[in-house]
């Protein structure tokens, strides 16, 4: 095992570009959000660059990629980084800094858990929601990625295809954002249809702009070396987002017209779907199946805006957990052996479908689950929604005692 100079700087580069992706998320979330939770709603992601590395750094990455355990997860042999040095690992990424590994996947630690809080905006308590999210990345978080990533993960053991995230970052984040958001109840005024318009879609596109970037990092960088397989990942990234933000500016101009989140809301859409995929198809191929996930996530999300029944506020399981089910279950039909080495149902493989449908299945059912439990518990003990006086005057003013525009309160 030797480093190789340009793999690290590929994925030093790509590290830093998928941290940049919660800022990123930060902007997306935040000019979604009534004026008076914009801060709340910022902070909520920002948090999570300081709390999630940490737990990463003492546990999360041993627990997530250490030796295995059963299949289920890793051991604690690396905790506190023992053993995590500047020499690559004899198991993940050879050709860079074991330490650089480490970090790499604690970036997407650290995403998977603020995708959550979109669901949740605008009536969590601020102490509520940093238990819960400790508790979540513990429980949830950390297995998951060793059933899917790690060394002898069952899921890995089965063979499923999951190359930059579909599974452990938008199915996990997707489905645990909708089980939080209906054990916390739909914000004030939500089942009277109170109008609760973004107060800065500037900032949406902001964030949209940041995330597309940084999403270079998040699928390239998964190739874990500066190659021909990185720049495959790269263009198909790209695509998709691009035919997702297309096809949701078309479907918004049919029903009314072409609007700005519209688009921007499409093209995390298309980001997120590929993901899974990015490394085993041809970038023509994610050209169809961005357009394929805006037309699910658009109904999905035009359904629950219909119904009224769950407050899942910024609609993070239609984009994430809707677009990440599509793209696994993508990779299984389109994956070409001549792209990442394996081969789907168009390329003779038909059993990597139902591989992939255990996979969504099992994430999904066990992130729901536990997250339902988890959300109880702290809403039990320690109190996981705001009062109706807090929630009124809103998030930034109760929480933090600051106003997005003016001065301390």
């Amino acid at each position: 095992m030797q480093i190789n100079s340009g793999d690290t700087a590929w994925l030093l580069i790509s590290t830093a570009l998928v941290i940049l992706m919660t800022p990123g998320l930060a902007f997306f979330y935040g000019g979604m959000v009534r004026q008076k939770n914009l801060l709340s709603t910022l902070m909520m992601s920002f948090v999570m660059l300081g709390l999630i590395t940490i737990l990463w750094a003492f546990y999360g990455y041993s627990v997530s990629f250490g030796p295995d355990f059963k299949g289920i997860f890793g051991g604690l042999q690396w905790a506190g980084l023992m053993n995590v040095g500047t020499e690559p690992s004899s198991v993940y990424a050879t050709t860079v800094p074991h330490l650089l590994f480490m970090m790499f996947q604690g970036a997407f630690a650290i995403i998977t858990v603020a995708l959550i809080t979109g669901g949740v905006v605008e009536r969590i308590r601020f102490s509520g929601l940093l238990i819960f999210s400790i508790i979540w990345f513990t429980v949830v978080y950390c297995p998951v990625t060793h059933w899917v990533w790690g060394n002898g993960g069952w899921l890995a053991n089965l063979g499923v295809l999951d190359f930059a995230g579909g599974t452990v970052v938008h199915v996990n984040a997707g489905f645990a954002a909708l089980a939080v958001a209906m054990v916390l109840g739909p914000r004030r005024g939500f089942e009277e249809r109170e109008v609760m318009e973004p107060n800065s879609i500037p900032y949406v596109v902001l964030g949209t702009a940041l995330l597309w970037f940084g999403w270079f990092g998040f699928n390239a960088g998964s190739a874990l070396s500066a190659n021909g397989l990185a720049a495959s990942a790269f263009v198909t990234t790209n695509f998709a987002g691009a035919s997702a933000a297309i096809t949701w500016l078309v479907l918004g101009w049919i029903h009314r017209r072409p609007s700005v989140l519209g688009g921007a809301t499409g093209a995390v859409v298309g980001l997120a779907t590929v993901t899974p995929a990015s490394g085993f198809i041809h970038p023509m191929a994610a050209i169809p199946l961005g357009i394929v996930a805006a037309v699910i996530s658009y109904y999905v999300m035009l359904w629950r805006n219909k119904s009224n029944r769950i407050d899942e506020s910024l609609d993070v399981f239609a984009c994430h957990g809707v677009g990440g089910t599509v793209g696994t279950l993508a990779a299984g039909l389109l994956a070409t052996a001549s792209i990442g080495g394996k081969s789907g149902l168009i390329d003779g493989n038909g059993m990597q479908v139902l591989i992939q449908l255990v996979a969504v299945a099992a994430v999904a059912a066990y992130s729901f689950g536990f997250t339902w439990v988890i959300a109880k518990v702290v809403d039990a003990t320690l109190g996981l929604r705001v009062r109706n006086e807090e929630e009124m005057v809103g998030l930034d003013i109760s929480q933090h005692g600051e106003r997005a525009y003016g001065g301390i309160s």
